[in-house]
């Protein structure tokens, strides 16, 4: 028997004391992410109306710090209207239907890198080319993305009235149903 190969590991359940769903619940994105993703939530379910970072800020508990850097690059990349001034704020400028989640997690996560073997130049692993795990990984990886990439915006702000309720926001009066926003023919599209 080679020394790379032991005796049959026991079960995850026996081993941790917890099942594999909660073990795969501890993969998670940065908060970076979690707010971007808020953000572009408000913005869909206020539609067409402005919103400010002090609302999300409020509605969330999460500090204006946080919440500046996640606008500022959403419209450096073109997925919302940022205005300034007293009656300034921002606004959706692609349709909800045009803005796959996926998108949005590439762009604002650092790198799926699950285990060092991931990056080979720093990679110190000596299993790197018999190894099994790396290849299993990266499949879960390229899955969890592509799922996320077969979600829209449009799609996770479409009860974007009981998401403001919850939040103890209004929808403006001249704010349509995230649905309508989703509209193949929205003055909005990409």
């Amino acid at each position: 028997m080679s020394r790379l190969v032991g005796p049959r590991l026991p079960r995850l359940k026996q081993t941790w004391g917890q099942p594999l769903h909660s073990v795969c619940a501890k993969v998670k994105l940065t908060s970076y992410s979690n707010y971007t993703l808020r953000v572009l939530m408000i913005a869909a379910a206020r539609f067409p109306a402005l919103t400010t970072i002090g609302e999300v800020a409020e509605g969330f508990a999460i500090a204006r710090t946080h919440l500046v850097k996640c606008v500022h690059r959403l419209g450096s990349w073109g997925y919302i209207e940022t205005i300034r001034g007293n009656k300034g704020g921002f606004r959706l400028a692609r349709a909800a239907h045009a803005i796959s989640i996926g998108e949005i997690v590439r762009r604002t996560e650092e790198g799926f890198d699950l285990v060092e073997c991931f990056h080979l130049e720093t990679n110190s692993c000596p299993l790197i080319d018999r190894c099994r795990l790396r290849p299993a990984l990266h499949s879960a990886t390229e899955a969890f993305l592509d799922t996320l990439d077969g979600i829209t915006l449009a799609d996770i702000s479409e009860n974007g009235d009981d998401l403001l309720e919850v939040l103890h926001m209004e929808r403006p009066a001249d704010s349509p149903c995230a649905v309508v926003v989703a509209a193949p023919n929205s003055p909005v599209q990409a």
